[in-house]
């Protein structure tokens, strides 16, 4: 499959897509979460259909609002609730030390998609 790579800025999440690797981190508030992750699920979804080893996804938001929340959500979980995909699947979610709400919406995720799920806390957000 083809590498997607998206810089981040003040509103968007830097992106990185490649085989073996799905990472985002910074900041998601996008004014239109749809046009920003539906290529971002298509390519996911493609991907889903492929025969991989092992895949990380790699979530290291400083700061995502309520809409990006559930594109995020529906991304990993793609993945994440295909039963012969699943064993191949580990997350690591990232949070600043002190940062409750984001360490409380790694917990939810975790909660919610049956694979390895590892919450990391920093000292801070790459």
């Amino acid at each position: 499959m083809h590498k997607v790579f998206i810089p981040g800025t003040r509103r968007t999440p830097e992106v990185h897509l490649k085989d073996g690797l799905i990472r985002f981190s910074g900041r998601s508030v996008p004014a239109d979460p749809g046009l920003f992750y539906q290529p971002l699920y298509d390519w996911i979804k493609e991907y889903s259909h492929k025969k991989f080893k092992k895949t990380k996804i790699e979530l290291d938001f400083e700061y995502i609002n309520t809409a990006s929340t559930k594109w995020v959500f529906n991304l990993i979980s793609l993945l994440g609730n295909v039963p012969e995909l699943s064993n191949k699947l580990e997350i690591t979610w990232f949070y600043e030390e002190g940062d409750d709400d984001m360490a409380e919406l790694g917990n939810i995720f975790k909660s919610l998609i049956p694979v390895k799920f590892t919450l990391i806390k920093t000292s801070e957000v790459k």
